[in-house]
């Protein structure tokens, strides 16, 4: 039988004498707000700045001009496909896929029903065609991968 335990080190000089106790370990994670000053057992953060950073899974890295310029075919035959499929009023996941199919794209991916599709694919030469069709709307864009990969940012993350 194996039993756990705490114990406390204790520091000293290598002379085995006491030395000077150790400065408190922060124990709570505090905001910081301009003009007040923090207890010692509280370890400083930025909200604001945790929150940008807990969003840049979305942010779309750089993507070469060459990239792009290799992804404006295929971008302008999806959005045709697509605006021809808006408004004949059958929009679907399949007939998405389809339309990306058809403009020589493979592996497309996509969230949504018969109401809106987001959708996203590998562009060409790296990147992505990326946008959104819905009976109201359609937008095509040409960028970068996301951070987290992939074209398309996953839901709930």
């Amino acid at each position: 039988m194996m039993l756990a335990g705490c114990a406390t080190a204790t520091t000293g000089a290598p002379d085995g004498s006491p030395s000077a106790s150790p400065s408190p370990t922060p124990t709570a994670a505090c905001p910081q707000i301009e003009g007040v000053e923090l207890p010692p057992d509280c370890a400083p953060y930025d909200p604001d700045h945790a929150m940008a950073q807990n969003e840049r899974y979305r942010d779309r890295v750089d993507l070469s001009e060459e990239s792009r310029a290799a992804a404006e075919e295929p971008a302008a035959a999806v959005r045709t496909g697509l605006e021809t499929l808006r408004t004949s009023g059958d929009l679907s996941v399949n007939a998405v896929e389809e339309v990306f199919a058809a403009a020589g794209l493979a592996g497309v991916q996509t969230l949504g029903d018969e109401r809106a599709v987001a959708f996203g694919a590998a562009a060409p030469e790296g990147g992505c065609i990326f946008g959104e069709v819905s009976a109201d709307t359609l937008t095509v864009e040409i960028g970068g991968v996301i951070m987290d990969g992939g074209c398309l940012p996953a839901i709930g993350h």
